[in-house]
């Protein structure tokens, strides 16, 4: 495949990388990218809670400054901002921005960059253009317009009502009540329906009463689902839209609020600054020890403490949230997270190599057993009808991230396989193969799957078809199903789409741009097409060019650098400093496998010389 020797040192060269990163209280916590949309919103809530709160805070007033100064460093070159200090100028964003310099009276000085910002805006077509953008899913251009309402840049009018009141109803109805927006959106319906309601109300009498008995009810939904961080969903920006809207109506003294503002001023940065979430703890963490057992060696004795902390934080109620069931993981051991159909995949992945060491004990092994049972059952009851897996909630509706996920899904399968002996057998034998069923309806014709929360900047319409298509693989992979023609259409695909540097990433429908690879989308495309080495001798020569592009990045440290493939809510980029690193050290351990593998059947069927 490639130099064995330059390999072997990569590998253990990334995985120490990796294990320095590790807590001494057993976990990965990661950093995620700082988020200019993040710091201007959270800038916009801070600034409403002062103007309209009774007590002057210092401390805001510094936390406000500081954000400022810190946006006003990271306008780019056409005017506007991104998520990342990586990332495309977007419309969102840069509304954002320039809303929370209208609420924060940006000095006399800072004026040209605001006139360039407001270009940037209208070239990119306005409100119209922001519509654009989101389709007909409300989730996230309605809190920007309504952000923007509150600056007084646009008027409520262009703001759409949420129908709050709906929030009213138990949880269970939810998927029944087609929402405008989606299922984790629920503290933003109920805070920015009624900051509409309160500048703008509907003509009709009956809405008009039925929100205006409705307001306190929900508000009382919004209490009783808030975490004990304050932050819903440990989101910067939704807990912000909540916080800003309750307080320019008259609430800034809501516990609600609050809350949500001490949860603002715990997670500011050093720098003045805000990431998208609070931390992936229990993401990175999974995908950790994933990645350094992926070569089939015992764990290292530094995990020990990593087994309970990972099993601590398994959702053990009804979570007030979403209402889903005991069982699940969340991303993060903090009380915002929610359970969800790709962290307890990954979790549950992570508790069998627990499991199969040698390094734990029979006591160990019981509570292992029962919370992956838990998991299991969890997970076996999110399944949709379409045979697929969504994030959250089942059948909720259809609306972006809140349908079944390709991604989602063959994570889901290769749990249920890895914990195959838990499950009744014709349970398990119905679930995995909706779930094929499934994945097969969702490629397309060229091969590709696209992922739900993973994208890329450079791609067309911002979709990451090489995350995708390597993580459907991977179950592919684990359920020996190598030879099947979906596969084998995936393979092709990922052999024909390398840029010019022989890595993936980019623009992969442009490979002549040259754009450089990224160490996340290179690693996880070598290790999918790792088993078909044998089958195909053009993937062992494109699986040899890969695994050069990565023993370089480790040499040139270039798996340390992080590039924006996340999405978070809809089309919010972040990117995670764990990402690059977690993902060389899972394909390099994969290829030093295969290359034992190979060393083994080429020492069984060399014959001994008797002399």
């Amino acid at each position: 495949m490639t130099d064995s020797f330059r390999l072997t040192h990569a590998y253990h060269q990334a995985r120490r990388d990796l294990l320095d990163r590790l807590d001494p209280k057993g976990f990965w916590t990661g950093k995620l990218a700082s988020s200019a949309l993040s710091t201007a919103t959270a800038i916009s809530a801070l600034a409403i809670y002062q103007r309209h709160s009774p007590y002057d805070d210092a401390k805001i007033d510094r936390l406000i400054c500081s954000g400022i100064r810190w946006l006003a460093k990271r306008q780019n070159a056409d005017g506007g901002w991104g998520d990342t200090d990586q990332s495309n100028s977007n419309i969102s964003t840069t509304m954002l921005v320039l809303a929370a310099f209208q609420l924060t009276a940006v000095p006399d000085n800072k004026n040209w960059m605001i006139e360039r910002a407001e270009e940037y805006v209208r070239n990119q077509g306005g409100i119209k253009g922001l519509k654009k953008r989101y389709g007909r899913d409300k989730t996230f251009a309605v809190p920007i317009l309504a952000n923007c309402a509150l600056a007084e840049r646009v008027s409520w009018k262009k703001v759409a009502a949420l129908p709050f009141e709906l929030a009213c109803f138990p949880q269970s109805f939810y998927r029944f009540l087609r929402l405008p927006v989606v299922s984790y959106a629920i503290p933003a319906l109920v805070a920015i329906g009624q900051a509409k309601f309160y500048h703008h109300k509907p003509w009709n009498p009956i809405t008009r009463l039925i929100r205006k008995f409705s307001a306190q009810r929900s508000l009382r939904v919004l209490e009783k689902i808030q975490p004990a961080s304050g932050g819903y969903l440990e989101a910067i920006p939704l807990t912000s839209f909540v916080a800003m809207s309750l307080a320019a109506i008259g609430h800034e003294r809501h516990p609600v609020v609050r809350n949500a503002v001490r949860f603002l001023m715990d997670t500011v940065r050093e720098d003045g600054s805000w990431p998208i979430d609070t931390n992936l703890a229990t993401w990175n963490t999974t995908l950790s020890i994933n990645a350094i057992s992926a070569d089939g060696d015992p764990l290292p004795g530094d995990l020990d403490n990593c087994l309970s902390w990972l099993l601590s934080c398994q959702n053990t109620d009804i979570h007030p949230f979403t209402g889903a069931a005991p069982g699940g993981w969340g991303w993060s051991d903090l009380s915002g997270a929610v359970p969800d159909a790709d962290d307890t995949p990954g979790a549950l992945l992570a508790l069998r190599k627990f499991y199969d060491s040698h390094s734990v004990d029979s006591a160990q092994r019981a509570r292992i057993k029962s919370a992956a049972a838990n998991g299991l059952r969890w997970l076996l009851d999110l399944q949709n009808r379409d045979g697929g897996w969504p994030t959250f909630c089942r059948g909720w509706g259809k609306l972006p991230f809140d349908r079944s996920g390709t991604d989602l899904t063959a994570h889901a399968i290769r749990a249920l396989h890895a914990w195959r002996e838990l499950v009744p057998q014709q349970e398990l034998l119905n679930a995995v193969d909706a779930g094929f069923k499934y994945l097969a309806k969702q490629q397309r014709a060229d091969g590709v799957w696209i992922p739900l929360w993973f994208g890329n900047q450079s791609n067309a319409n911002e979709e990451n078809p090489v995350y995708g298509t390597s993580k459907v693989l991977l179950a592919y992979r684990d359920l020996g199903k190598l030879d099947q023609a979906a596969a084998r259409r995936a393979v092709d695909w990922l052999v024909k789409n390398r840029n010019l540097d022989q890595g993936w990433g980019g623009d992969v429908h442009k490979p002549e741009n040259g754009l450089p690879s990224s160490v996340e989308e290179t690693a996880l495309a070598v290790e999918a097409l790792l088993p078909y080495v044998e089958l195909e001798p053009k993937v062992a020569l494109v699986v040899k060019d890969g695994l050069q592009w990565l023993t370089a990045a480790v040499d040139e440290n270039r798996h340390l650098s992080p590039s924006p493939i996340g999405f978070y809510f809809a089309k919010l980029w972040y990117y995670e400093e764990l990402y690059p690193l977690v993902f060389t050290v899972s394909a390099l351990a994969a290829a030093q496998e295969k290359l034992a593998d190979q060393t083994s059947q080429m020492m069984t069927k060399t014959p001994v010389n008797a002399s």
